[in-house]
């Protein structure tokens, strides 16, 4: 990514410099992969087709993000990368295919399960892997941020001596070791969301502490295909790789957004921000998305876009997304596109659906805690305890509707701008990132504005005046010709009052606020349309908290950013609860977060309103508001500090709000007892 610094320019001149963000992201593709292809009939293997590939390489195309990558070529890789986790045997076995016929390579595929071979496929996998091979390079080498590879076959099933599954070579897991040997990584984290248990993978690395993997995956108690009792939540690796194998296995079909957001929000993301890992691979499988034959899964295609933009925050953004499964071509399309467009640094689409976690899904997350609480700092103060008489076992299965409506078309969204103004000492040029300069309102503009509409909240000229910026600012951001700014104050609480006041007068039916730091006016929430999360060291008085005003008294520890805990167990799982319209974030005085704190905040919930955030600094600190531009801007890869464990009374002060709030916010739930309504 670039990053520029502004020049001052007269303040009524709209000042725009545009992010490329399309050089931060590789796209890797050959249309070779698609030669491999079943030429018997197989009612196991038929679903694996080459057009998986070419429809998802297409609505690339159609949605101009192709255009938009770094398109990095195809390379095979080598029999000694191959090696680095495949056996000889197996390699030789590969390799001899080339030149048999279809009566031979149909009896060599029944020695294997569900896996079919044709004369190309050996070359169409050695693609496989070197197209993989060139992610990992692309993004260890800083040539780009981020990227993507299609490819086939797929890789998560195959063993060290055997393919499985529609998998020749395991790709991802070839990737973790030659990251490992060629840039001397010591962390690697692989998340596998395809809808099959990547046991492959698992089997590769499971006494391995330097790859922590995770894979959610439908089991149904262990009656769903590859039907293995390792895939449960009690395997969680052997010897020095205890711990480090997390399964979360879905007991029943029709899962949805909310229950794989809920696992994000309490299973994965604190171990990974625990973990620290130095990249992440994802074993991109789509036949967990709605629609898929396979899954029979209800996660819709946006979904997609809400895990990537999660996973970006990990490993100072180095994230290789590869393709694994995918069976409906239309959600596999949209859903590959979803992340792509989140990897380019896109708004995050709006969030659909109820958001509550089913039983069975919380039931799962209520386990896997349990299971890892030995191994995890995170979970040290955790009330966990296993649930056995699960909900799924006692009643007939509901099935997910086997026909759902896949019109879940990816939104052309424009790139993220981020607005400020230049005030009278020019200081924009300090952010040091592309920015949109507006015009401030003229001083009888304010003045009539205010009048009319918020006398009762601005008491002071010196106040008023100062106004100008944020609403000049607002106004952009409220009819979406930028996508979130930055608004300097003297009074952050009277700023922050009338832009919430405002925007509900815009029509704005949900606005979340969460303030940092002692705040003079707390703005009345009773109508449910603001949602305010304020941060302080201390108690205030004057407000008692409730569904639409939660205080959250928090000190930053000293040591490092202890901030995790709060925000993935409970500011997060409360926003998406609500679902916002807009989000505003405010810095008021005596903050009690620290910068890396508030980097944390305003990185992990641009996720929600489509990434509309309005940020109101009232602290004058250069290096706050180049960190809060930063964040807005996507300019830089995240840096949260040290992370510290929370303390046991810190840990505490989130169970009781948690158990508090979670009948009103349910993606809180985390243990059945807490009471969960939706089946």
């Amino acid at each position: 990514m670039f990053t520029y610094c502004l020049k001052y320019v007269p303040w009524d001149f709209c000042f725009v410099l545009s992010l490329a963000m399309a050089s931060g992201t590789a796209l890797i593709y050959d249309e070779e992969m698609t030669t491999h292809k079943l030429l018997w009939s197989d009612p196991v293997c038929d679903i694996e087709v080459p057009e998986r590939l070419s429809s998802s390489y297409e609505q690339l195309k159609r949605y101009h993000l192709v255009e938009r990558c770094v398109c990095v070529p195809v390379r095979e890789g080598s029999e000694e990368e191959i090696l680095l986790v495949h056996s000889s045997e197996h390699l030789e076995v590969a390799k001899s295919t080339q030149t048999m016929n279809e009566e031979q390579l149909k009896r060599v595929s029944g020695n294997y399960d569900a896996f079919f071979f044709h004369p190309n496929t050996y070359r169409c996998a050695r693609l496989a892997v070197g197209a993989t091979l060139q992610l990992v390079d692309a993004v260890m080498s800083g040539k780009v941020c981020n990227g993507m590879a299609l490819v086939r076959p797929p890789g998560h099933h195959s063993q060290r001596n055997a393919a499985n599954g529609f998998c020749l070579f395991n790709n991802v897991a070839i990737a973790a070791e030659y990251a490992k040997v060629k840039y001397g990584l010591k962390r690697i984290l692989i998340v596998d969301w395809d809808v099959h248990h990547g046991q492959g993978t698992q089997y590769i690395f499971e006494e391995d502490p330097s790859v922590l993997y995770f894979s959610w995956h439908r089991y149904e108690h262990q009656e769903f295909w590859p039907s293995l009792t390792e895939s449960d939540y009690d395997a969680v690796g052997l010897g020095k790789g205890k711990g480090f194998n997390i399964n979360l296995p879905w007991n029943k079909v029709g899962m949805g957004n909310s229950d794989y957001l809920a696992v994000f929000f309490h299973v994965l993301l604190p171990a990974a921000f625990e973990f620290d890992p130095e990249l992440v691979i994802v074993s991109s499988g789509y036949d967990s998305g709605i629609g898929d034959p396979e899954g029979q899964m209800n996660a819709t295609p946006e979904v997609f876009a809400h895990l990537t933009h999660f996973l970006m925050q990990l490993a100072n953004g180095k994230l290789c997304v590869v393709l694994e499964g995918g069976y409906h071509l239309k959600s596999l399309s949209e859903s590959v596109c979803m992340t792509v467009k989140t990897l380019l640094g896109d708004p995050v689409p709006q969030i659909t659906g109820e958001m509550a976690p089913c039983l069975s899904a919380v039931e799962s997350i209520q386990n896997v805690r349990a299971a890892h609480k030995p191994y995890w700092k995170w979970l040290m103060y955790e009330d966990t305890s296993f649930i056995q008489n699960l909900s799924t076992k006692s009643h007939l299965l509901k099935k997910a509707d086997p026909n759902p409506s896949t019109e879940h078309e990816s939104k052309i969204m424009p790139p993220i701008k981020t607005a400020t103004t230049s005030d009278s000492k020019g200081s924009a040029h300090l952010l040091h990132v592309p920015v949109h300069l507006v015009k401030e309102l003229d001083k009888t503009e304010i003045k009539a504005f205010v009048s009319g509409f918020y006398a009762d909240l601005v008491k002071e000229d010196k106040t008023l005046l100062s106004l100008g910026s944020m609403l000049a600012i607002l106004d952009k951001i409220l009819k979406k010709e930028v996508c979130n700014g930055i608004a300097e104050s003297p009074t952050a609480a009277v700023s922050v009052a009338v832009a919430l006041r405002h925007s509900v007068r815009f029509g704005f039916q949900r606005v979340l606020c969460v303030f940092v730091g002692d705040m003079q006016i707390i703005p009345n929430t009773d109508d449910g349309k603001i949602l305010v999360i304020h941060i302080c060291e201390k108690e205030q008085s004057g407000k008692t908290s409730s569904k639409h005003y939660i205080p959250l008294n928090w000190k930053e520890d000293a040591e490092g950013n202890d901030f995790f805990s709060a925000v993935l167990g409970f500011i997060l799982p409360v926003a998406y609860s609500y679902r916002p319209d807009l989000t505003v974030i405010a810095i008021g005085p005596n903050r009690s977060l620290g910068i890396s704190g508030i980097f944390l905040l305003f990185t992990l919930l641009q996720g929600l309103a489509e990434s509309r955030i309005l940020a109101v600094i009232e602290d004058k600190e250069i290096n706050l508001m180049q960190s809060v531009a930063q964040a807005l801007v996507g300019a830089s890869t995240p840096n949260f500090g040290t992370y510290v464990p929370p303390s046991q009374e810190k840990a505490n002060k989130i169970k009781i709000l948690r158990d508090q709030f979670q009948q009103q916010w349910k993606m809180l739930q985390c243990s059945v007892k807490d009471g969960i309504s939706r089946n």
